[in-house]
């Protein structure tokens, strides 16, 4: 059947996509709010710490990429798994299966991250950072934050399980329990508050590691009370390496292909913090800003990887194109307002996040740029996450190192060699993105995809 003449099922309807979406959507938010509420606190408190959790924040952000990018992996299976076992009306035990290898895995790489980190993190970020002062408070919040790995990992499994078989309601209250306890501790840690020292940059990664523990621990409960017993969550499978590698197969490349879209920030601003501290702290404004119309992106592109896996494994690949349609849609429709609002009243917006005059001025022609950017490359993560959603995860891996290499180049020049206005350096973003997205597009229209099994 071709994909013209191939009518999608009522599942997959704008309204049924809007209601997978929208918890994702709501956890993303929610999620992102930590980093956020980390900056608003932080701009209070002084520049070097502003620009310190800017580094160290995208810094753990790789290291959690490795856990999060392999739970993409999994979903993706679990949405394949979920589609076949709808349409032959059986097989959802083996869902259980693949959660378990994944919880297995993901708590030993923790693990290992974790202590990896504690001896590797100060001699790499000394050779990385020129500003002394940015180096011993980056050094201080990754130490405090890496701990919170084991919580996250494990949070990123039961997200992929939910999003995986369409029932995302739980990740709305999940996210609200995990930014609310952040807030609290952030607001407690950081300034001092109700007896505690004021701790600063140190509170600031405490309190997000209690609250990824917070997180977990609500995803265990809720899952104990609440979880179907066809998919066979509540019984524990032992680790078995045949079936790890099975999944390692199509994980493994999503995960390094995470890490090396978060490496493209890290990127980025450590040739920023060459500039001075404050086009960093500039940076870390806008960046944080940014995250708001990303995860709307984000929360689309998971919608799309989840359905599109899904529907191939109804035996009915024809109708992904429409799919991608019907997700872009009503990704363009969130977030354009949005970005509106952003572009109309910039000095509110960034006064949310510093009280600093100077900084306030400094980021207004920035963040103008992120809108226009990101209304310029709006489409590119619901193809990648499609393409991904295919199975053929290693594709997206090539598209990656193929876009970070011209992402590359274009810092070089504009940054280290021209160091252009920060403005300019933020159209490197909308480089990648647009490289990314014209490969997608070039690999969807063809036919390879469509014989991937996983």
């Amino acid at each position: 059947m071709s994909a013209s003449s191939y009518q999608l099922p009522h599942r997959y309807s704008y309204k049924s996509i809007w209601k997978i979406t929208f918890p994702i959507l709501v956890a993303l938010v929610m999620e992102e709010l930590l980093g956020m509420t980390d900056t608003a606190f932080l701009g209070r408190v002084g520049e070097v710490e502003l620009g310190a959790s800017a580094i160290a924040g995208v810094y753990f952000n790789i290291l959690y990429m490795l856990g999060f990018g392999f739970s993409i992996g999994v979903q993706i299976i679990i949405g394949r798994r979920n589609g076949e076992a709808f349409e032959n009306g059986r097989g959802f035990k083996s869902i259980g299966r693949v959660f378990w290898q994944g919880i297995w895995f993901l708590t030993a790489l923790s693990i290992v991250t974790m202590g990896l980190s504690y001896v590797l993190s100060p001699p790499l970020l000394r050779s990385l950072l020129k500003s002394e002062n940015i180096f011993d408070a980056a050094i201080v919040y990754v130490n405090w934050r890496v701990p919170g790995l084991l919580f996250a990992f494990i949070t990123a499994i039961f997200r992929a399980f939910y999003v995986g078989t369409r029932d995302t309601f739980c990740l709305t209250w999940n996210s609200i329990v995990l930014v609310s306890s952040n807030i609290l501790l952030d607001w407690v840690l950081i300034f001092g508050h109700w007896g505690a020292p004021a701790m600063g940059i140190q509170g600031a990664a405490l309190a997000s590691t209690a609250a990824e523990g917070i997180s977990m621990l609500f995803f265990i409960i809720w899952a104990a009370v609440t979880a179907d017993n066809k998919y066979g969550l509540q019984t524990p499978v032992k680790p078995v390496w045949k079936e790890l590698k099975h999944m390692f197969s199509t994980a493994s490349w999503v995960m390094l292909e995470y890490v090396l879209n978060v490496s493209v920030w890290l990127l980025f601003f450590l040739f920023i913090e060459h500039l001075g501290e404050e086009p960093l702290a500039v940076a870390n404004i806008v960046r944080s800003i940014s995250e708001v119309p990303f995860v709307f992106s984000a929360a689309f592109a998971s919608t799309a990887a989840t359905l599109v896996s899904n529907i191939i494994g109804e035996g009915h690949p024809e109708g992904v194109s429409q799919i991608i349609r019907r997700v872009l849609l009503l990704c363009a429709l969130s977030m354009l307002p949005l970005l509106a609002l952003f572009a109309v009243f910039p000095r509110l917006i960034i006064g949310l996040f510093t009280d600093i005059p100077s900084l306030v001025q400094a980021s207004v022609p920035t963040l103008l740029v992120m809108c226009a950017a990101t209304i310029l490359t709006l489409p590119w993560n619901v193809y990648l996450q499609s393409v991904a959603g295919t199975g053929d995860t290693r594709v997206c891996l090539r598209f990656d190192v193929v876009a970070l290499a011209v992402y590359a180049v274009f810092c070089i020049v504009v940054i280290g060699i021209l160091k252009s206005d920060m403005a300019i350096c933020w159209m490197a973003d909308a480089v990648y993105q647009l490289c990314i997205w014209i490969q997608c597009v070039v690999y969807l229209h063809g036919k390879k995809w469509q014989e991937k099994a996983i």
